[in-house]
């Protein structure tokens, strides 16, 4: 009889806990910590190693700390990509530390791609200010969700998925987008697998590939 009991009440602490769970709202960070004082300008010339940058004195904090003007100038789009990415992330922005935020400014020629990438650490939303862009993102289903943007219109990324933007106006292109951490980390896909030194055997079998198309692949990721 006591056995019995034993396992109800063992039951019944189970089902009480899961009944706790789905009504108790998860208290999990989607993004960066929240700051503990007003500000933390990143020292970009402390080599201390942390989980983030360092702050510099409080007393040597001034107002230009807290501006960037590197987003005022269009990218170089002359490159294979016919597009450039100038980020504004704290450590180009240093009065970004422990906010939580950051920006970048794309450039793209007619027909310009920013490559398949992901930010592991931020959602990224972005604004179009001139042009008509395809967008998309994959989700973890492996379901692609892309559509055409235009000036004016915003589109997001969700955090850790692959997306890509692609010019398909008959010009140049600018979008500016926003990023809730102020170090969103980005990893190019195609550089990673192909760039990183990832074994060819790997990647023969992952991809299907002959050993002549995956060193072909690889030359054009090597430094």
């Amino acid at each position: 009889m006591a056995g019995r009991f034993s396992a109800y009440l063992h039951h019944f602490a189970l089902a009480l806990l899961a009944l706790q769970l789905a009504l108790t709202p998860m208290m999990t960070m989607a993004s960066d910590a929240d700051p503990e004082q007003d500000f933390c300008v990143a020292d970009l010339a402390s080599t201390t190693l942390v989980n983030g940058l360092v702050c510099k004195s409080a007393a040597a904090v001034t107002a230009k700390d807290f501006v960037f003007h590197g987003l005022a100038t269009p990218g170089n789009i002359k490159n294979a990509a016919g597009s450039f990415v100038t980020p504004a992330s704290a450590a180009q922005f240093p009065g970004l530390n422990t906010l939580g935020i950051s920006m970048a400014r794309l450039d793209f020629a007619q027909g310009g791609l920013v490559a398949p990438h992901t930010h592991p650490r931020a959602t990224e939303i972005l604004f179009v200010v001139e042009g008509s862009l395809l967008v998309g993102f994959v989700s973890t289903n492996n379901h692609l969700f892309a559509t055409t943007v235009n000036k004016g219109d915003v589109f997001v990324f969700p955090r850790g998925l692959l997306h890509f933007e692609l010019n398909v106006g008959k010009g140049q292109a600018t979008a500016i987008a926003a990023l809730n951490s102020q170090n969103p980390g980005v990893q190019a896909q195609a550089a990673a697998l192909f760039g990183s030194g990832i074994s060819d055997v790997v990647l023969e079998k992952a991809f299907g590939l002959s050993e002549k198309a995956v060193d072909l692949i690889k030359s054009k990721f090597t430094p």
